[in-house]
């Protein structure tokens, strides 16, 4: 066993140690003692870059492998070159709000261990465009391109839904000089209506815009940036059809699916199912893949797919890419099987390539 592959397979060890905290603290312990370890005893890490395995070419884009980190576990863009090193072909950090926001209020994050999941309802708590374009122009990793970068946009809590538009603008605008690609937050069910940006009417007018703006900051900036659009697992089957057509109308080039879900039978009766806000992991696994599956039927193979949610083993990230899926990210994964879970998913891929 090689040495950084027994730093990450220890963390089963030194996981009940989290789970015996609030998860949210756990979480900021989690990242900090990485983030201290990645600056000054870097060489226990292994290489920031990305493992070898599955190469390939997704929305103009090469990703060095198809594994990557879903946004919501940095949203403020301050680990960037620590999670580097965990293997990823790609990072998403966000999403970001326009102005700085705290979010709901404490606490906000519940596991649900049984389950081998999580609900949250954080509501895009960060510290704004200007905090976190500065913590991404600082990255090492951001600087030497070691994988695609994935930048994902939303709305402020306060700003109006009828002005919604607005902040997604300011968002793009801002973040596109730095990013490989622009991911559209409409889906989080933690921002009160912001799932009403799923109505034909209303992304009609969304993605007008941002096309628009895409087309503009394209001549200004000399450089295409795809728009992926994060659309939630609780859709009905018209309006999955309606988003698909929408989609291919305005030429979005990518679409992620999906984004944590308000249903709870899969948990129903477990300590803390009752609690409000998304839940994810092993329980979202099976509806968010019959809903990737559906999208890659209605969009046909040329729009870029993005397979997240559930994805706890090797196994689950091949039955997303059975589903459709180019790309398929991890969160809470990370959480109940650690870092070794990147290289388990790189693994299978490079094995079902070569098969």
């Amino acid at each position: 066993m090689s040495q950084s592959s027994a730093i990450w397979s220890a963390y089963p060890a030194v996981r009940p140690l989290l789970f015996s905290l609030d998860p949210e603290r756990a979480h900021h312990l989690a990242m900090a003692v990485l983030s201290v370890v990645h600056r000054g005893a870097g060489v226990l890490l292994p290489p920031s870059a990305p493992l070898e395995g599955g190469a390939r070419t997704v929305a103009g884009l090469v990703f060095p492998n198809p594994i990557g980190l879903a946004a919501g576990l940095d949203k403020n863009a301050v680990y960037l070159d620590a999670l580097g090193r965990m293997g990823f072909g790609f990072l998403e950090v966000g999403t970001v709000t326009p102005r700085p926001q705290p979010g709901n209020p404490r606490p906000r994050m519940f596991r649900l261990a049984a389950a081998q999941a999580l609900i949250n309802r954080l509501g895009f708590n960060n510290l704004g465009l200007e905090a976190f374009l500065r913590n991404v122009s600082r990255s090492q990793w951001v600087k030497n391109r070691r994988g695609v970068l994935g930048l994902n946009i939303g709305k402020n809590a306060d700003t109006p839904i009828d002005r919604a538009i607005d902040d997604y603008q300011t968002g793009l605008e801002a973040v596109y000089p730095w990013a490989d690609y622009v991911t559209i937050n409409i889906s989080s069910p933690n921002t009160k209506n912001l799932r009403d940006l799923q109505s034909e009417q209303a992304l009609a007018g969304l993605l007008t815009a941002l096309k628009r703006t895409q087309g503009r900051l394209q001549a200004i900036h000399q450089k295409r940036v795809p728009l992926f659009l994060k659309i939630a697992p609780d859709l009905t089957e018209p309006q999955l059809e309606s988003i698909a057509q929408l989609i291919r109308s305005h030429e979005i080039e990518g679409l992620i699916a999906t984004n944590t879900t308000r249903d709870r039978t899969a948990v129903e009766g477990l300590p803390g199912a009752q609690e409000t806000g998304g839940l994810s992991g092993g329980p979202l696994s099976e509806k968010s893949t019959r809903v990737l599956a559906q999208m890659r039927q209605l969009l046909g193979p040329d729009t870029a797919l993005i397979g997240v949610g559930g994805i706890l083993s090797a196994q689950d990230g091949i039955e997303k890419a059975r589903a459709g899926a180019d790309l398929v990210q991890v969160y809470t994964g990370l959480i109940y099987r650690g870092p070794a879970l990147v290289a388990d998913l790189v693994n299978a891929f490079r094995a079902c390539q070569s098969a």
